[in-house]
């Protein structure tokens, strides 16, 4: 038995480094084909760099629903839109308290928050059908005209890393290698992961769902972690944030999206619309006051960030062990905890900005 157990973990571990490596890949081949093209380098950072970001995301949910594993699309969904504010902002805000530009909070985090809804109040029917999937995607491309058009004006985005455009290599058939490549290793590395970490929770007696909002989300989330901490480190605070807005806009949109218009549609599970649903919105709400006081995400606000991350994870390990508190536990956090949170960011919001030097502390 432990052959098998090993063969599925090495999967599960292969799958992440083949996912990210296959991402990293896709955004140097597309971004350079299309510089080739003449595509202005903003551009191609509002749509190839931004969707590539999500690349590992996209592939896994798409193999998941595909292969009629809905709760692990699902998951993905939404455990990476929950652990990319909690956690990553938490753990970068930690590194160095972290800046928010204005257009963030004029555009970027409202759109996180609505879009942030649009599960909820779409499976409220018990799924999120074809049709929903594909107004996603109409949003989709909404959301990046938008961007689009902002960019024209010259008021830029601070969402997009500009600077992450590759350059052309010497042959246009060497970039086109690297995207068609990226996209190969795309597709391996989400089967192996999605196979692997599904048979890991069948062995261990775990839903595949909670495995989706765990495992599967933190791993497809790594590149985000990644760019978020290095950037943190090295001063672009501005590109932290706007790194995780940004992903958890895509994720709804391009990767929901994208998952249940293909397969057809995917079923909602109770406890998504209980829980974790609602988890995601509370916690895009709670964000908003928090990004509008003093321009800056203090090392506070950032360590309880992580303690909410820390107590959500305390309830999918109390679900997992079918534990008797896990009812009381849920209504505690939805019914006292994140409520507070949202009331204490609304109060320090009508308190008015703090200091903004905060923001380029050490």
């Amino acid at each position: 038995m432990t052959t098998p157990l090993v063969g599925d973990l090495v999967s599960t571990l292969v799958g992440l480094v083949v996912l990210t490596l296959g991402a990293d890949l896709l955004v140097r081949g597309a971004s350079a084909l299309a510089s080739r093209a003449g595509i202005p380098p903003l551009l191609v950072g509002l749509t190839v760099v931004a969707l590539g970001t999500s690349a590992p995301e996209i592939a896994v949910s798409l193999d998941a629903a595909m292969g009629g594993r809905g709760d692990v699309a699902l998951g993905n969904v939404v455990g990476s839109n929950i652990f990319n504010v909690l956690f990553i902002l938490g753990a970068s805000a930690l590194a160095a308290p972290l800046v928010v530009k204005s257009q963030l909070v004029r555009l970027d985090v409202p759109v996180m928050v609505a879009v942030s809804a649009l599960p909820l109040l779409m499976g409220l029917d018990g799924a999120i059908s074809r049709g929903d999937g594909g107004l996603l995607l109409v949003l989709m491309a909404a959301y990046v005209a938008v961007l689009a058009l902002l960019a024209r004006r010259g008021e830029g985005h601070d969402a997009i890393d500009v600077d992450a455009v590759a350059t052309p290599s010497s042959s246009p058939l060497l970039d086109l290698a690297f995207a068609l490549g990226g996209l190969v290793l795309l597709v391996l590395g989400a089967d192996a992961l999605v196979e692997g970490a599904t048979a890991l929770a069948r062995a261990a007696g775990v839903s595949e769902l909670v495995v989706g909002l765990t495992v599967v989300a933190a791993g497809t989330s790594l590149p985000e972690l990644a760019t978020s901490l290095v950037a943190s480190l090295r001063g672009q605070r501005d590109l932290a944030v706007g790194n995780v807005v940004g992903s958890n806009i895509f994720n709804v949109l391009a990767v929901l999206g994208t998952g249940a218009a293909v397969s057809g549609g995917l079923e909602v599970a109770p406890g998504l619309l209980r829980f974790d649903f609602p988890v995601m919105l509370a916690v895009g709400l709670a964000c908003l006051p928090v990004f509008m006081t003093g321009a800056a995400i203090t090392r506070v606000e950032g360590a309880v960030f992580l303690a909410y991350y820390l107590i959500y994870a305390i309830y999918l390990g109390l679900h997992t062990a079918d534990h008797p508190f896990q009812e009381e536990f849920g209504i505690a956090v939805l019914g006292v905890v994140l409520p507070l949170t949202i009331a204490v960011a609304a109060a320090m919001w009508l308190r008015g900005p703090e200091d903004e030097t905060v923001g380029d502390a050490g």
